[in-house]
């Protein structure tokens, strides 16, 4: 974690941005969707034409409150998501008791693996056909956005994501999961298992966190299981012999049931023990990254515990990830995060790397978002199976039966 980091995680970081505002009403305030002419859809996949707004949580010992104290160059990771003029529909977020409810009856209905039609993470499609369907309108936010997917069009096939709370980080590791050439060194580790204990045992942090579907089993027991089901669906996920193999496994990952949400906890962990590792190398005077000094500035975060009971905890339940978290989820697994973010297109900060400091040396995964509120994955455009990289690009499989995603 000793590392040396000039650069910021974005490629904007030299403009002063307004600071987000820090107000207990996030729930209830309205905030900006899409302003279209064309009816809201009722599929889960993609944003579900609802808006994902990152929320600010409450401090551990105080109200939190905008953040004074954040480092000029990367204010612009603590800002709002949403220009101020734009104006729209709203919606909520699903409360968590909704939400633990909706998990509980799908768990309960489907004993046995459910169909495709349950899939989180649709088939690619085409992204020029998905614009003109969903930003019909003639507004400069649509025409705004319209230009950003065409821009990118020719490059890239788009999948929708579940356009849920988790839905950053569902569409991180669907892109792990498919494009992953071989294991991070930190996989590897023989007590991966034990990280949950470790943590734990310093002042109990474990007991802060809960999970989507209740259990039997303790905390830590259930995030020593989520850890093993992580480096053992990665380790498949490299060791697949085809596109099609590696794509069936993933339509068995990601099918809204107990094992990928246990997926995404793990990779919340993992952000987690991670900041505890910065915060303890910033505690000493030593380099750390550069998005450390934002992460740890809030008045929500300003140490590893509250930042998991402010914001953690939070993610999938009634909020999303902020940036900075991005650059923190992008750091653990030692994986650049780019994003195309639509609604920045034509300026600099219209392509966003979490973080910033690895562009070189580590595996880059490619993800698009409208907002900074909802995320979904890109699929390469290539004429052959691998990029320059060597990661495989994906084609549906097509052994005698259809693997299409339905949407629900």
């Amino acid at each position: 974690m000793n590392e040396n980091v000039n650069s910021s995680c974005d490629s904007g970081i030299q403009r002063q941005c307004k600071k987000a505002k820090k107000d207990d009403g996030t729930q209830g305030q309205q905030v900006d969707v899409k302003d279209q002419a064309v009816e809201k859809k009722t599929y889960p996949l993609g944003p579900d034409r609802r808006t994902e707004l990152t929320p600010t949580m409450h401090g551990c010992d105080s109200e939190a409150r905008s953040t004074h104290d954040s480092h000029p160059s990367q204010q612009h990771l603590m800002s709002s998501s949403v220009d101020e003029d734009d104006k729209g529909d709203f919606d909520l977020y699903r409360a968590e008791e909704e939400l633990v409810e909706e998990l509980k009856h799908k768990y309960q209905s489907y004993p046995d693996p459910p169909g495709e039609s349950q899939s989180s993470v649709s088939a690619p499609e085409d992204i020029q056909t998905y614009s003109e369907k969903e930003w019909k309108g003639n507004t400069s936010k649509s025409r705004l956005i319209r230009k950003g997917y065409d821009i990118i069009a020719n490059k890239f096939t788009l999948r929708l994501v579940r356009g849920d709370n988790y839905c950053a980080l569902r569409a991180t590791l669907f892109q792990v999961l498919s494009l992953s050439k071989q294991l991070p060194v930190w996989l590897g580790e023989s007590d991966i298992t034990e990280w949950p204990k470790r943590v734990n045992s310093n002042g109990g942090i474990i007991k802060e966190w809960r999970f989507p579907l209740e259990s039997r089993k303790g905390k830590v027991e259930m995030l020593e299981q989520c850890l093993n089901r992580l480096r053992k669906r990665w380790q498949e996920a490299v060791q697949c012999k085809s596109l099609q193999e590696r794509e069936r496994m993933c339509q068995q990952v990601f099918v809204g049931q107990e094992e990928e949400y246990e997926l995404l906890e793990a990779l919340k962990f993992l952000m987690l023990r991670t900041a505890i590792l910065l915060h303890a190398v910033m505690t000493k005077g030593s380099d750390v990254p550069e998005f450390c000094w934002l992460l740890f500035a809030r008045d929500s975060s300003k140490c590893p515990k509250s930042l998991l009971i402010n914001h953690l905890r939070h993610v999938g339940f009634n909020g999303g990830l902020e940036q900075v978290e991005m650059c923190l989820l992008g750091h653990c697994l030692q994986q650049t995060i780019q994003v195309y973010r639509l609604y920045k297109y034509d300026t600099e900060e219209f392509i966003t790397y979490y973080p910033n400091d690895h562009r070189e040396d580590w595996p880059s995964l490619c993800l698009l978002t409208e907002d900074d509120r909802h995320y979904n994955a890109l699929v390469p455009k290539r004429s052959t199976n691998f990029d320059e990289c060597g990661r495989p690009m994906w084609k549906q499989p097509s052994e005698g039966q259809s693997h299409e995603t339905t949407r629900l």
